[in-house]
């Protein structure tokens, strides 16, 4: 959906000019690869998985479809942050509060994740990093404002220009830590940043449906071990422990922290893998450095992991203002049970296993 409030370029400039130096990005690539499809899928037990996913009756969240414990706050619009995943940036904080992320890539094979809260709040998230190109082509249907400690000044220009609001590093909604290096200990409070769009009358409208949500399609097959390869750099390992999805990254457990030191690993109900083709997006005038960036418009294969299962089925949309569509191989929507969902966009010369 289109926004009547923007920040400029030029506005956003001076928000952020308290981000240069400490939020320096990691040195780029400007390797273009092939679009293969890559998806690796061995034998598998054909078992069917079952829904286990239980709701109460009330208002359910359009970007999970769970109830809301607080049915007004869905009356609002979305809350996004791009969120570090560099190893010193682990463990994170508040992603356990998102109502859903994504995940992409970025430079040097790391990947960065944005933390989508609508009805949900934190006010200990982070560590907060800088845009991409391809982040407003994932919020802008959602109707976001997204929240960045930086971004290079064409990278800003693409995002403003596709219609997605901005924050930076604004006090005292963000706030850096003194456990933590630059640029790793910027965090953010998503209640406080509500307040600095709502003084600056930004659009605040309820999202659409992230996907159809309800009585799941069933699983066409057992998987309880899922491989996500992002790059050589960066791979993520989600095991179903019988409830959630539990995460390893790079052969180590991921957990969140909390303020007070408190850690868990970290989870998700559903797992949503879309492949894209990856590509090199470059400065109009040759003013920047150019970084990595995914397509997201077209069709590409889709994975849909939940309660154990998967199925296989493609994605599909016209424009960056419409959502996903998610198919099985015959063609027909798929239905998603309720449940935080985690969206994995995977480039795709890369492999997904279980």
């Amino acid at each position: 959906m289109r926004r009547s409030h923007f920040l400029s370029v030029v506005a956003f400039a001076l928000i952020l000019a308290a981000c240069t130096g400490a939020n320096a990005d990691e040195a780029t690539t400007t390797t273009t690869p092939t679009t293969t499809a890559s998806t690796t899928r061995p034998t598998t037990t054909t078992t069917e998985a079952t829904t286990t996913t239980e709701t109460a009756p009330g208002p359910a969240s359009p970007l999970n479809g769970l109830p809301a414990e607080d049915p007004t706050l869905l009356d609002r619009g979305v809350m996004a942050v791009k969120i570090d995943n560099h190893w010193n940036a682990r463990p994170q904080s508040g992603l356990q509060e998102a109502d859903a992320v994504y995940e992409l890539v970025v430079e040097a094979g790391l990947t960065r994740f944005i933390a989508l809260f609508h009805d949900n709040d934190s006010d200990y998230l982070g560590p907060m990093r800088s845009g991409r190109p391809t982040d407003p082509t994932l919020l802008l249907p959602l109707g976001a404002t997204f929240t960045i400690s930086g971004a290079q000044d064409w990278v800003a220009a693409r995002i403003v220009g596709a219609g997605v609001p901005l924050i930076g590093e604004v006090r005292p909604a963000t706030f850096r830590i003194s456990s933590r290096s630059a640029p790793h200990n910027l965090y953010v409070d998503t209640a406080q940043l509500r307040e600095y769009a709502a003084a600056r009358a930004y659009a605040s409208e309820p999202p659409p449906n992230l996907f159809q949500w309800g009585e799941a399609t069933p699983a066409a097959a057992g998987a309880e071990s899922i491989t996500v390869s992002f790059s050589p750099e960066t791979t993520a390992l989600w095991e179903w422990d019988g409830e959630q999805y539990l995460r390893t990254t790079n052969g180590e457990v991921h957990e969140w922290i909390t303020r007070d030191g408190e850690t868990a690993p970290l989870t998700a109900d559903t797992l949503i893998v879309l492949f894209a083709r990856r590509y090199t997006a470059s400065p109009p005038n040759g003013g920047g450095s150019s970084v990595p960036a995914m397509e997201t418009v077209g069709t590409g294969t889709a994975l849909a992991f939940f309660d154990g299962g998967v199925t296989e089925g493609t994605w599909a949309r016209d424009s960056i203002d419409q959502m996903f569509l998610l198919s099985d191989a015959d063609g027909n929507e798929l239905t998603i049970p309720p449940g935080t969902p985690w969206i994995s966009l995977v480039p795709d010369t890369r492999s997904v296993t279980w």
